[in-house]
């Protein structure tokens, strides 16, 4: 069985509120006292100057410390449950890859089977685009268990980040940046310990990001080479905002060959080609990627099944379309209801007012938190500072292509990570050189920074025994209270039976439909626990037939707790 941990359930006081306290108490102590722990924590900015003018180490150290660390943690912030539509979906995709397979075959009761974002005809596969499924996938190859795909991209993500802003920032605050990400990130935030990604599309930005200013200094082969993987990343993760990034880019990259590139138009030509050959062979493997599993090259990921199950558009002037006939209530309360409720309220214009606003609170809350807002005080020097202009072009691009979406979670936000945080540590260099009254005010607020960050990553990770309560809101640092427990606790407890499983699933009238327990392995047929839905009109004799050789159980996942009874054979 899985032990439910009581941080779920803890009435203590609110990391969100205790992060407010530290900070106000944090930036207090420096105002008052700002040549307090001056000696020593010179003496760590030494420490730290030498080891960033070592730029391959400081990429290194970044990326180890954040993969070291979280694993040491994994006592207190154990491997997490599924929960959310995404993630399932995306393990439905590591699972498939995992096997040697790009798609699966439709199974043959996959009226049963049906779930949200999994794609059942032409083939049975995830409807996400493959790049976070092949990183779960490697995480099963390697370690057996997808999770450590998202550990594994976590760490590199936080390399990526210290390698882009060593492109546009000196080393010794690469170094700082790449340590707050991995602070703020890699250690528990949904992007770490969920399965929705983040991480993955977080190195594509960073790549293409990192390698601009690289090609505009020396123009080597190998930075188009990382530009190109980063634009090969976006596309297999997220490719609009992968778009609303790269197209700046692009731009930039054409003005300066025109215009100020020092080799000759034949040089940049050779040096172009092989970047272009990765970008060309990555194109022909999406095409047969979507022949496979959509049955037409020309068809991406997503058309199929929000052709077939969804009535919302992305964008608020497009038209909805008409209802599909849904088998079952809690799809037609997920699309209908509030996916579709969503949209129309994004269509007028306080809809769209409360939208834009919820939006930039979430970027700011997730990326940023309590303790990195006092920096923000100079981004008003930072929108006019030469060295970001083209970062600050970019995210005007950015900004203004999600707030066209209907939707939006910090994960839709990754591709600009790397640029968010270069926002930051300039926004802290700037500070850092504020001497109101000649009091180094300025510098004693950014040494506590870091300091306040590691305090609160301390109080996270003991959360539980100090019985802090986490709110359950994925746009923060810290995360949320473990999801997906009850369903875990019900298949370990199946799979602990002997013999093969059928759970058939029966929700309540009022059943969230955000909480789906229909899911499955890429191989039904050989899966020990296999869960179906209870059909809502007529018999489901037909697949208790086909499923003659498993004991069957009626799962309840609205009792309190989920209930789980031998199903009644029907006649």
């Amino acid at each position: 069985m899985i032990a439910v941990s009581s941080s779920a359930v803890s009435g203590g006081p609110s990391l969100l509120v205790i992060e407010a306290g530290a900070t106000l108490i944090s930036v207090a102590a420096a105002a008052c006292w700002p040549a307090v722990g001056t000696r020593w924590l010179s003496k760590v900015e030494r420490c730290f100057g030498r080891l960033a003018q070592r730029r391959g180490l400081s990429i290194v150290t970044v990326g180890s410390a954040a993969l070291l660390i979280r694993l040491a943690i994994l006592p207190l912030s154990p491997i997490p449950q599924p929960f959310i539509h995404d993630e399932f979906a995306n393990l439905l995709a590591a699972d498939t890859f995992a096997s040697g397979r790009l798609t699966n075959l439709t199974p043959p009761m996959w009226m049963y089977f049906e779930s949200f974002h999994i794609t059942q005809k032409p083939t049975y596969m995830s409807m996400y685009f493959p790049a976070q499924g092949l990183a779960l996938a490697l995480g099963k190859v390697l370690k057996g268990d997808a999770w450590f795909g998202v550990w594994l991209s976590a760490g590199v993500m936080c390399s990526a980040i210290c390698w882009m802003l060593q492109g546009w920032l000196p080393p010794g605050w690469a170094l700082l940046g790449g340590m707050l990400s991995m602070i703020r990130l890699a250690l528990f935030s949904y992007w770490v310990d969920a399965y929705h990604g983040g991480a993955v599309a977080a190195i594509g930005g960073a790549l293409v990001l990192g390698a601009l200013p690289r090609i505009m200094r020396t123009a080597r082969i190998r930075d188009g080479l990382w530009m190109a993987l980063g634009v090969a990343i976006l596309a297999n993760s997220r490719p609009y905002e992968g778009m609303l990034l790269c197209t700046p880019v692009a731009l930039a990259l054409f003005w300066w060959a025109v215009t100020k590139a020092r080799p000759s138009t034949s040089v940049l030509l050779r040096r172009a080609i092989a970047p272009i050959a990765l970008l060309l062979v990555v194109a022909g493997m999406m095409a047969y990627y979507n022949y496979r599993v959509f049955g037409d090259a020309r068809t991406l990921p997503y058309q199929i099944n929000r052709a077939t199950y969804a009535s919302a558009p992305y964008f608020p002037w497009q038209r909805p379309r008409s209802e599909p006939v849904y088998r079952y209530k809690v799809m037609r309360d997920f699309y209908s209801k509030s996916e579709l409720g969503d949209f129309l309220y994004a269509r007028t214009l306080t809809g769209f007012i409360h939208g834009t606003a919820k939006k930039l609170g979430t970027v700011l809350f997730f990326f940023f938190g309590l303790a990195l807002f006092p920096p923000l005080i100079m981004i008003p020097r930072v929108l006019l500072d030469r060295r970001l202009r083209f970062l600050v072009a970019g995210g005007a691009v950015f900004g203004l292509g999600l707030s066209i979406d209907v939707w939006l979670f910090p994960h839709y936000v990754a591709p600009f990570t790397c640029a968010i945080y270069a926002f930051l540590l300039q926004a802290m260099r700037h500070l850092r050189a504020w001497r109101p009254e000649n009091r180094p005010l300025g510098v004693a607020l950014v040494r506590v920074i870091p300091v306040l960050c590691l305090t609160l990553a301390g109080l996270r990770l003991y959360a539980e025994p100090l019985r802090l309560s986490i709110p359950r809101w994925p746009a923060m640092w810290y995360g949320t209270e473990p999801l997906g427990l009850a369903r875990g606790n019900v298949l370990a407890e199946l799979e602990g039976y002997p013999g093969p499983q059928l759970a058939i699933v029966r929700y309540a009238p009022d059943h969230a439909p955000f909480d789906d327990w229909v899911y499955n392995a890429a191989d039904i047929d050989k899966s020990k626990v296999v869960w179906a839905r209870e059909m809502e009109t007529g018999s489901s004799q037909d697949l208790l037939q086909y499923f003659r050789d498993r004991r069957v159980w009626l799962v309840e996942p609205d009792s309190k707790p989920p209930k789980i009874s031998p199903y009644p054979r029907q006649r």
